[in-house]
C-alpha cells in the first residue's frame, strides 16, 4: 500500500516547529560554493573529488553503491533544517536540537512539492541519500584535526500507523557538521523562496553560488573563470559541456534575484553575477538584450540606434577575495558578514581612485580587523 502524506495532527511533531507560512528560508554558507551535491537527477555513482591548491581546502564526496549520491534537489531538506533551527536561534529558545520532528506533508508543502504518494516515496529516497552519502573536508574542522568525515543526517525514522500504514511523523538527526555550520555566528544566507522553482541542476547550484558572492557584494558584483567554475561545480562531464551549459543560462538569464553576464578572460569566459536591486531598470532591460557582451559589435551607424549601454558591472577592475582568505578572517573574526563588509570596503575604495590598495586581501583584512575592534561590542549585545 502506498503511503500517503496526509494532514496528520501529532502533539508530539506538531508543537515542535515553527509555522511554515512564516518560516523564512536559509542555506548553509559552506555548502552553496563548493563541490558538495550531484547536479543530476541520475544515480550517480562517481565520487567527487575537488582540491583547492591555492587554500587546500579539499571536499571528497562518496556516493553508497545502493542509493547513489545525495542530489541538489535533496539538499532541500537541508535548507529546511538550516530555515527551522536559524528560526528557533532568532526566537532565542535555549536548546537548538539537532533532532527534528515534522509531518512529512508540512516539509513537501515549504520546499514546493506536490504531496502524493510518489512525492512521499521520493522524500523517502532523499533521505537516503542524505544518510548514506559519505562527506570527508577540512572545512570547519576541529583545531587539531586534518579533517572531518559524515554524512548529512545521522539517522532518521519514520512512524508509520500499523493499521493504515500511513506516515504519522518523521525525525531526522542532522549530523554535527552541518548543525554546527548552522547555528554559528553568521553560518547561513536568506534565500528566495523562488530557489526551489528552479528546475535545473546546474542552475540551482549556480544561484547559490551568486548568492553566497554576489549577494552581498552590491553593485560590485562577482566574477569568477569558467574553468574554477566548473572545478567547484563537481558536475560529471566535460569541461566543454559545462561551458556550454552556462552559456545557455547566461542566455536565459533568469535566476531569481540575479543578473548574469560572460565576458572574455585570459582565454576562458570569465561568468559576472550582480543582484538585480543593484542595477536600474534602464540597464537591465540593456543587460538582456545583450547578454554575451564578450561578442563584438560593431559601431553604430548614423541609420540605426546606438547599442545599449555596457553596464558598469564589466569594469575591468573586480576584487576579489581568495577562499583562504575568507576562512582566515572567519576564524579571526567570527560573527561578521565578510560580504556585506567587503561591499562597505568596496565603496570606501571607490569613492577615491588614490584609495586603491596594492594588497587588496591584506587591506581588506585591516579593514575588518578594525571593525571588528570597533563594533565587536555589537557580537555581544
Amino acid at each position: 500500500m502506498t503511503m500517503t502524506p496526509r494532514r496528520f495532527y501529532n502533539p508530539q511533531f506538531d508543537l515542535f516547529l515553527p509555522n511554515i507560512v512564516d518560516l523564512r528560508f536559509r542555506d548553509q554558507k559552506d555548502t552553496m560554493e563548493r563541490p558538495f551535491f550531484s547536479l543530476s537527477k541520475s544515480k550517480r555513482m562517481k565520487s567527487i573529488e575537488y582540491r583547492n591548491e591555492n587554500d587546500g581546502i579539499f571536499v571528497t564526496v562518496q556516493p553508497h553503491q545502493d542509493y547513489g549520491m545525495a542530489t541538489i534537489w535533496d539538499a532541500d531538506v537541508l535548507i529546511w533544517a538550516a530555515s527551522v533551527l536559524s528560526d528557533m536561534k532568532n526566537r532565542r529558545l535555549n536548546e537548538i536540537p539537532r533532532e527534528l520532528k515534522f509531518q512529512p506533508h508540512d516539509l513537501l508543502k515549504v520546499i514546493g512539492r506536490a504531496t502524493g504518494g510518489k512525492d512521499y516515496l521520493q522524500l523517502r529516497g532523499a533521505l537516503d541519500r542524505l544518510k548514506s552519502t559519505i562527506i570527508n573536508t577540512n572545512i570547519r574542522a576541529a583545531r587539531g584535526t586534518k579533517h572531518i568525515t559524515f554524512s548529512w543526517i545521522d539517522q532518521w525514522e519514520d512512524l508509520v500507523d500499523s493499521r493504515t500504514k500511513e506516515s504519522r511523523g518523521l525525525t531526522l538527526t542532522l549530523s554535527d557538521w552541518f548543525y554546527r555550520g548552522v547555528t554559528e555566528e553568521g553560518g547561513v544566507l536568506s534565500i528566495d523562496p523562488a530557489y526551489f522553482s528552479i528546475s535545473g541542476g546546474r542552475e540551482r547550484w549556480l544561484y547559490r553560488v551568486a548568492r553566497k558572492h554576489a549577494g552581498g557584494n552590491g553593485a560590485e558584483g562577482f566574477a569568477i573563470s569558467m574553468p574554477t567554475l566548473f572545478e567547484k561545480s563537481g558536475a560529471e562531464g566535460t569541461y566543454r559541456r559545462f561551458k556550454f551549459e552556462m552559456q545557455r543560462i547566461v542566455a536565459r538569464n533568469d535566476l531569481p534575484g540575479f543578473l548574469l553576464t560572460l565576458s572574455q578572460g585570459e582565454g576562458e569566459p570569465v561568468l559576472h553575477m550582480v543582484r538585480r536591486d543593484q542595477v536600474s531598470e534602464a540597464e537591465q532591460a540593456a543587460w538582456q538584450s545583450n547578454p554575451r557582451p564578450s561578442r563584438p559589435r560593431p559601431a553604430p551607424t548614423p541609420e540605426k540606434s546606438p547599442d545599449p549601454p555596457q553596464l558598469p558591472l564589466l569594469r575591468p577592475l573586480l576584487r576579489t577575495l581568495s577562499d583562504h582568505g575568507i576562512e582566515r578572517i572567519r576564524a579571526d573574526f567570527p560573527g561578521w558578514d565578510v560580504y556585506a563588509l567587503k561591499a562597505e570596503f568596496d565603496g570606501w575604495i571607490g569613492q577615491e581612485p588614490a584609495r586603491e590598495p596594492k594588497d587588496y586581501e591584506a587591506a581588506f583584512y585591516g579593514f575588518v580587523k578594525q571593525h571588528h575592534h570597533r563594533n565587536q561590542h555589537q557580537l555581544r549585545g
